[in-house]
């Protein structure tokens, strides 16, 4: 049974930094897409990034989070991070580690698309 388990969520002053991480079990994901979502209150889960295989590792992201914040996996440890500097109030809400089956080409920024989701790890930016 796949597994993934997000970690390093918690409360952080505007400005501040937090370094999200994913863990999966059951498969690995190495040549596969994987994503982080995001969801506030009140509104619909949203992309944040992804890592994409096409050849090699390629990464995507949001428009409001580019120079920001940073994905990157580690294939030994099956593990996807999400590195996030510059924090911003508008970045609170809870985030989603979610892994698809297979590259996803184009369609890494589609929620539906991916087969995979962790429970989530709130994130709470202070201004």
């Amino acid at each position: 049974q796949v597994q993934l388990v997000e970690s390093g969520g918690g409360l952080v002053q505007a400005g501040g930094s937090l370094r999200l991480s994913c863990a999966a079990s059951g498969r690995t994901f190495s040549s596969a897409a994987m994503g982080w979502f995001r969801q506030a209150p009140g509104k619909e889960r949203e992309f944040v990034a992804a890592i994409n295989w096409s050849g090699g590792d390629k990464t995507y992201y949001q428009e409001a989070v580019k120079g920001r914040f940073t994905i990157s996996r580690d294939n030994a440890k099956n593990t996807v991070n999400l590195q996030m500097n510059s924090l911003k109030p508008e970045d609170t809400a809870v985030y989603y580690c979610a892994a698809a089956h297979r590259p996803l080409g184009s369609l890494y920024f589609t929620k539906y698309d991916y087969n995979y989701w962790g429970q989530g790890t709130q994130v709470t930016v202070s201004s």
